[in-house]
């Protein structure tokens, strides 16, 4: 089974950071997302999408650090559902996208380089305790068993 989600989209304001009892940080970000399409006129429109994107950890630390209000960013994560009681006692269901990756899609500050696109050693992505490039290849699977 695979819950996956790859967005690319402009932060909607600055990340929202805390710090939880134990000091791990958890951060929260809206993203936009846009679609351009034509419609029964022929007329192009544009559709909006807004997603809440949370961000746990390292990649917590970093966003408090790098992000900043409509900048272009690459997220990918996994869709969680949750439900809570508003102070009104009113069930309230939200979609979040778990980013696992992230990247910045734009030139950071003071990094001296002319390319839209940061070099690979300016973002790495965190992946289960190990770091390693946003754009290495994934890691070989141990033999070829594949069922296709």
């Amino acid at each position: 089974m695979i819950n996956k989600v790859t967005l690319i989209g402009n932060l909607g304001g600055d990340p929202e950071i805390r710090h939880l009892e134990n000091g791990t940080a958890v951060g929260r970000f809206s993203l936009a997302t846009n679609e351009n399409y034509k419609d029964k006129e022929g007329n192009w429109q544009k559709q909006t999408e807004w997603h809440n994107v949370v961000v746990w950890r390292e990649l917590a630390d970093r966003a408090e650090k790098q992000l900043k209000k409509g900048m272009m960013v690459y997220v990918e994560g996994k869709i969680s559902y949750r439900k809570y009681s508003g102070q009104d006692g009113v069930e309230r269901n939200v979609t979040d996208i778990v980013a696992n990756t992230l990247r910045i899609l734009e030139k950071l500050e003071g990094s001296g380089s002319d390319s839209r696109f940061p070099a690979a050693d300016q973002q790495m992505r965190s992946t289960g305790g190990s770091t390693m490039p946003a754009d290495a290849p994934p890691p070989a699977a141990e033999g070829d068993d594949l069922p296709f």
